[in-house]
């Protein structure tokens, strides 16, 4: 049995106590890092009990009931910064990614611990797929997150339609990753991919408002 608990609070530990030591953005970042950690423990409860209410396997749970459960438990966090704090609009990007860090990294740690760091192999695939992921959803919420609240009016349906999405994406993710052959190399690629396809279209907006300017 694995003690997700007390896997927590050894790697949290030394990462809270360096906040008494690092200042400005930094000790921001490492604090959304812990942040992080702590609600990938909080959403495998959550998503555990969904999974016994309403009594699914693990095929149909990680398509249905974990992306779910996962993406929520990522954004509330950053809305509760949103609402409470009253951030500057470049900020917000980088408080959903370091979330986003935090909880893909206590993710690949669990797994670490439970099936062994013997293949080097997987555990490429597993970085480069479900690390990947957390990212991309991260910098989807971060980025759009930082649009919307710009927009008194867009906020409440804008924060549904980004949960929404980043869901979805989580969810398409975790299907093609269930399926065989072909598919589930596109599953593995599809995260890195889309950061790719995400970057190079940022880059692209940049260099067409500095033209328009």
């Amino acid at each position: 049995m694995m003690y997700i608990e007390n896997i927590f609070i050894c790697i949290s530990i030394p990462l809270f106590l360096s906040l008494i030591f690092i200042r400005g953005d930094m000790r921001k970042y490492m604090l959304f890092i812990c942040i992080g950690m702590g609600m990938c423990v909080l959403s495998a409860y959550v998503s555990s009990f969904f999974m016994g209410y309403y009594h699914t396997d693990a095929v149909v749970a990680a398509i249905e009931i974990v992306p779910v459960c996962e993406e929520v438990m990522k954004l509330l966090p950053l809305l509760f910064y949103l609402l409470i704090f009253e951030p500057e609009r470049k900020g917000i990007p980088g408080a959903a990614v370091a979330i986003a860090v935090g909880f893909a990294t206590f993710e690949n740690v669990c797994y670490l611990t439970e099936n062994g760091a013997a293949d080097f192999d997987i555990l490429l695939v597993r970085g480069i797929s479900a690390g990947a992921l957390h990212i991309l959803c991260g910098i989807l919420l971060g980025f759009g997150m930082a649009y919307i609240f710009c927009w008194g009016f867009l906020k409440v349906t804008g924060t549904i339609g980004l949960l929404g999405a980043s869901s979805a994406f989580h969810a398409i993710f975790n299907l093609l990753v269930s399926a065989d052959g072909i598919w589930k190399w596109i599953g593995y690629l599809f995260p890195s991919v889309m950061i790719v396809l995400l970057i190079l279209g940022w880059h692209l907006l940049i260099k067409m408002n500095k033209y328009s300017m």
